[in-house]
């Protein structure tokens, strides 16, 4: 439950929602299979939302690097391609993270959605 819980710890500290997971997965991995299995979870589903997270950053910019004679226009193209999906994506990591915290409390397994498989 805490490695999914500990991911909210990137509200407060840059990466933190990928060093709370890390530090708990670390420490617990050995006591139990859940949680082996619940942090390779988190951690790899964080490791994902940086991923979408740093796509949609990098499409902002080329939108807003692309409209050179019109940067006023470039750069709201920029904002408006990324800032949406970026909140999506904010509130997406949120709910789900909320649903596996409460789900491994109970001490079922749960599987992120659209998640890259980093770590086995």
């Amino acid at each position: 439950m805490m490695c999914h819980l500990s991911a909210f710890v990137g509200w407060v500290f840059p990466f933190g929602n990928l060093l709370g997971p890390l530090v708990f997965w670390l420490a617990k991995r050995g006591e139990s299979k859940l949680v082996d299995d619940q942090g390779k979870e988190s951690l790899n589903f964080q490791i994902s939302m940086m991923v979408y997270a740093g796509l949609a950053l990098v499409l902002g910019f080329f939108l807003f690097v692309g409209a050179t004679d019109r940067m006023f226009m470039g750069g709201m193209i920029g904002v408006l391609a990324a800032a949406p999906f970026l909140l999506t994506l904010t509130i997406f990591q949120m709910v789900f993270v909320v649903i596996a915290t409460s789900r491994s409390s109970q001490g079922k397994k749960y599987r992120y959605p659209f998640t890259i498989r980093f770590i086995k």
